[in-house]
């Protein structure tokens, strides 16, 4: 019924309950009496009509009754994020910039340009001094075999665990499903199989183990988690309420550095040695109404796009054998470009749901000149930090962090959750929108109703968004941000930019002085 045909009945509505109340006791008299003649008649003696009208009350109450139950089982339920928890590996784990070429000097078969471009890589990667490998790989013999990749994983995600377990109280076999999410590392039994059996879940908990899905897997495991979550809502068998057990998915997100540590020469593998490091989350969701209050978020929206249709995207990381045999992940020069299609697409989806109306108006009224205008109109981009009050990017590098800066047209104090996670983890694959998110909750804190937005890319090629809304105020110190400085980041990448534009600004003089023309970009 329209708000019009609903406020026509007010009046309406009025007058009848005046009636009822003026003549409230004959009605309820008159009840009463037609109550006790139905109770003592036998049904025998009942006039057909009467037994017709009883009929069609159960009848009507019955379908009433089935309307209302279907209506509020179609209602999704909510979904909560109850608390999540990051790795922190040992100390003895800690990979400085100064260990860096020598420890890959300890692979004889990286040549020495290989070793000098690896070393200009890592001084231009906007990493710290506290990022952590895997020590087998950095020490002498390297060892990069299946059961040392294992011992990462349980080093650092069965803690990540153990920690969320200790935080929410939650017992292991209270957990209905297990997601586990790596890209390049799934043995067998599987990732999720072993984090079953460390911690004795219940041959009732399923599992889901997800490969292939690159940096942007975690918000694929959050996705599939909510679906799982959706098919354990209330179910009404024969208009009885009959509820299935509402339960726990636990997510798990990481990526492996011994399996994919490239031991070849090819420049476009090489990328990921310099940047990748040690890394995982734990992230516990539910759809408990009971867990309600305690929860620190809850799924607002989620958003995919995948251009896996698209060659170009498609391949531009891909792991491939170099033409020595030697396996890696190979980032084509098209990266960029694929990406800033992807997000374009996500934001067009999302836009939508989130932007204010002023945002809105101003999208399509920039859309109808470039449609109709006949002129070069370049493209309104929103302004999201009107929707969202932390954003949360992917810090799978320098150049990626200061692209979505430019391109989302942010503050410094805006990505600097996202700058912090590269420079103190480094490029922590899926699990990095989990690092910038403990960050803002160790140093920002969130106040109840505050949006946030974690936006991942990775491979095939995939542009996912996740908006989380905060169910309470509340500043939550986590273990891996322990002793960080963040003046001293911004120190350090201050002088890094200031760096590379004095080398860019000699680079463009001795071109000119030689008569050549660089592109925009200095290269």
């Amino acid at each position: 019924m329209s708000h019009a045909g609903t406020l026509a009945m007010i009046p309406a509505l009025g007058y009848v309950a005046g009636k009822v109340a003026e003549h409230k006791e004959q009605l309820l008299q008159d009840l009463n009496a037609a109550l006790s003649t139905l109770l003592d008649t036998p049904i025998r003696e009942m006039p057909v009509q009467l037994l017709l009208q009883i009929l069609a009350a159960l009848v009507l109450a019955v379908a009433v009754l089935v309307w209302y139950v279907r209506k509020a089982a179609a209602k999704p339920k909510p979904v909560y994020l109850l608390d999540f928890a990051m790795a922190h590996p040992p100390d003895t784990w800690r990979f400085t910039k100064e260990r860096f070429v020598p420890a890959n000097s300890l692979n004889t078969r990286f040549n020495p340009e290989s070793l000098d471009f690896l070393g200009k890589m890592l001084e231009r990667s906007g990493l710290g001094n506290d990022t952590y490998t895997p020590p087998w790989l950095v020490n002498e013999p390297i060892v990069m075999d299946i059961a040392h990749a294992r011992l990462e994983f349980e080093v650092t995600c069965f803690t990540a665990v153990q920690e969320l377990l200790n935080k929410t109280g939650i017992q292991p076999r209270q957990i209905g499903c297990v997601i586990v999410n790596s890209s390049l590392f799934n043995p067998t039994p599987s990732l999720a199989a072993m984090i079953m059996n460390h911690f004795k879940m219940g041959s009732k908990t399923i599992n889901y183990n997800l490969g292939g899905m690159g940096c942007s897997a975690s918000l694929v495991a959050i996705d599939l988690a909510k679906q799982v979550l959706a098919t354990l809502k209330d179910t009404y068998v024969l208009v009885v309420l009959a509820t299935l057990k509402d339960t726990y998915v636990l997510v798990v997100s990481h990526e492996n550095i011994t399996n994919n540590w490239y031991p070849g020469n090819d420049r476009s593998m090489l990328l990921p040695n310099c940047i990748f490091r040690c890394n995982g989350a734990a992230m516990l969701m539910t759809n408990k109404p009971t867990e309600a209050r305690r929860a620190k978020y809850e799924l607002q929206h989620l958003v995919r796009v995948n251009l896996a249709g698209q060659d170009r995207a498609y391949r531009c990381v891909y792991q491939l054998e170099d033409e020595n045999g030697d396996l890696g992940v190979r980032l084509s020069k098209d990266l960029t470009a694929v990406a800033a299609s992807a997000l374009q697409k996500n934001m067009v989806t999302l836009g939508p749901l989130v932007l204010p109306f002023s945002e809105k108006f101003l999208f399509a009224v920039n859309l109808l000149k470039r449609k109709f205008s006949g002129k070069k109109v370049a493209p309104y981009t929103p302004d999201f930090q009107l929707a969202f009050d932390h954003i949360c990017i992917h810090s799978g590098g320098r150049a990626v962090i200061d692209g979505m800066q430019k391109h989302l047209a942010l503050s410094d104090a805006a990505i600097e959750p996202s700058r912090a996670g590269l420079y103190r983890w480094g490029n922590v694959s899926s699990a990095s929108v989990w690092y910038v998110l403990s960050y803002i909750e160790t140093y920002k804190g969130l106040k109840g109703g505050d949006k946030v937005w974690q936006l991942s890319f990775g491979s095939g090629f995939k542009c996912n968004s996740a908006v989380w809304v905060a169910k309470k105020t509340f500043k939550d110190t986590h273990t891996c941000w322990t002793g960080f400085d963040p003046a001293k980041m911004w120190e350090d990448l201050n002088a890094l930019t200031a760096t590379l534009a004095a080398e860019k600004a000699a680079k463009r003089a001795a071109a000119e002085a030689a008569g050549q023309t660089l592109p925009e970009n200095g290269h």
